[in-house]
């Protein structure tokens, strides 16, 4: 059977700023752009920050790293908290909407939603399902789903065909319990980066960002979006 494919989002934080608030986040946190990596321009981004996403090109070497990386971890489990929500992705070109599902689930904390809140009633149903349940539990997820195709179509470059092949693939990082995790609904699991803390977790999500950088030293396709709260 097919997967199903949806249209890709674009990188643009105000497509996914309206796309949670469509789905009933409250806009009291926005995503915005992080315009470069040294600390005086990681210093304009707005504090604090609960999640970082990062897009970045799928390319030869990232997935040969991607195989060594799992085989490694198969043999040596890491330690992941009870408390990350991990969904695996199942559907073709949704690693955007993914990637904001990582990064809403694991802020509820944070974040606050409308009493009707189509992802907010999501992550609840979800809370204690598999990766895998989850995945199956979206493919079926109407408001989810049609919010999705209306954000994908509303960037400023025009959305490829469902078809067109996109080697361009999303990311979200979190603080867990002072953990730094990478999540990746392509990985079998979270990823542990280390310690990390409120204060510190812009600076430290962007120096794992940097190792993706330095893995494509050719490459210029990366681009970091903060999940801020709003400071206006």
């Amino acid at each position: 059977m097919d997967c199903p494919r949806w249209l890709p989002l674009e990188s643009n934080p105000e497509v996914m700023t309206k796309f949670v608030n469509c789905l009933g986040m409250k806009p009291t946190w926005q995503f915005g752009d992080v315009y470069g990596l040294d600390p005086e321009l990681l210093s304009m981004v707005p504090r604090p920050v609960c999640a970082v996403l990062l897009l970045f090109p799928v390319t030869e070497k990232y997935e040969t790293f991607k195989q060594e990386e799992e085989e490694k971890l198969k043999g040596q489990p890491q330690e992941v908290s009870p408390g990350v929500y991990f969904i695996k992705q199942t559907i073709g070109n949704a690693c955007g909407t993914i990637g904001l599902i990582h990064a809403v689930a694991n802020n509820q904390a944070h974040l606050e939603f409308e009493t009707d809140s189509a992802l907010k009633k999501f992550l609840e149903q979800t809370s204690k399902m598999t990766p895998e349940e989850r995945a199956t539990f979206l493919e079926k997820d109407e408001s989810i789903r049609v919010t999705h195709e209306s954000s994908a179509q509303e960037g400023q470059t025009e959305a490829p065909s469902l078809d067109e092949k996109v080697n361009l693939h999303f990311i979200a990082f979190v603080n867990v319990g002072g953990q730094l995790y990478e999540l990746d609904g392509r990985k079998p699991f979270p990823i542990v980066h280390g310690k990390t803390s409120e204060d510190t977790f812009l600076e430290d999500a962007v120096e794992v960002c940097k190792i993706f950088m330095a893995r494509d030293p050719q490459e210029v396709r990366f681009t970091i979006i903060a999940l801020s709260k709003d400071s206006y």
